[in-house]
């Protein structure tokens, strides 16, 4: 057993000893009259044989450790259906590394009960890393669609900025001249006109002309 796994087990049974054995057969019957005590299942050898797939073993095994294995989780988590979905994980891991089992290293309810404690602590991180990334979360969505519309309305201006200029290179120089005073330098038709050196119908043709074939050439549809 390493370093790890003797911490881990060593706080599960720190953990079990302040927990009261809510086993049923521990408080009498469900109609609270005593039973005798019947002898304490063997929980290494049920161990073993749920290792060899005995799945009769491990139903015995699951009753005998749920009542623990549940009092351990909920100890830590604090949350009754939280303890339940810990337990329930916890004891399905048991059924499936059961084959990793060393009774070399520890007892058989050791083992059970530190995979149970470290299912507990770490959905206890879990929930918490998830309390964090919801506030952080939380706080941004304040000034996020703000940013976000900040980012949308630049890149928008950047792509028809290039949709334009790609269509004014399809314009004869004359078209071009005639729009860069109209629409980007704000003269007047008149004004471009007299700019130009132009008549006034002239210099609507260009103007005309040359938003024909900039659209045609941004691919706006008429």
């Amino acid at each position: 057993m390493d370093r790890d796994d003797e911490e881990d087990r060593m706080s599960a049974e720190r953990h079990l000893r302040a927990v009261p054995d809510a086993r049923p057969d521990a408080a009498g019957s469900e109609s609270g009259a005593a039973t005798a005590p019947g002898p304490a299942p063997d929980l290494t050898d049920l161990l073993e044989r749920t290792a060899r797939g005995d799945g009769g073993a491990y139903e015995q095994l699951y009753n005998a450790v749920a009542a623990s294995v549940f009092g351990l989780a909920l100890r830590i988590v604090r949350d009754r259906g939280m303890a339940e979905d810990v337990s329930q994980e916890a004891l399905v891991e048991v059924w499936h590394r059961a084959a990793r089992f060393d009774r070399e290293a520890g007892t058989a309810r050791s083992w059970i009960l530190t995979i149970a404690h470290r299912r507990a602590v770490d959905r206890v991180r879990s929930e918490q890393s998830h309390t964090t990334r919801m506030r952080t979360h939380g706080v941004r969505e304040e000034t996020a669609p703000a940013e976000q519309d900040l980012v949308v309305d630049v890149m928008y201006r950047e792509w028809e900025a290039t949709r334009v200029k790609a269509g004014l290179s399809a314009l004869t120089a004359r078209q071009r001249e005639a729009l860069d005073l109209t629409y980007f330098k704000g003269y007047t038709h008149r004004e471009a006109a007299q700019a130009l050196d132009i008549p006034l119908g002239t210099a609507k043709a260009r103007i005309r002309d040359g938003l024909i074939k900039l659209r045609d050439a941004m691919g706006v549809e008429r």
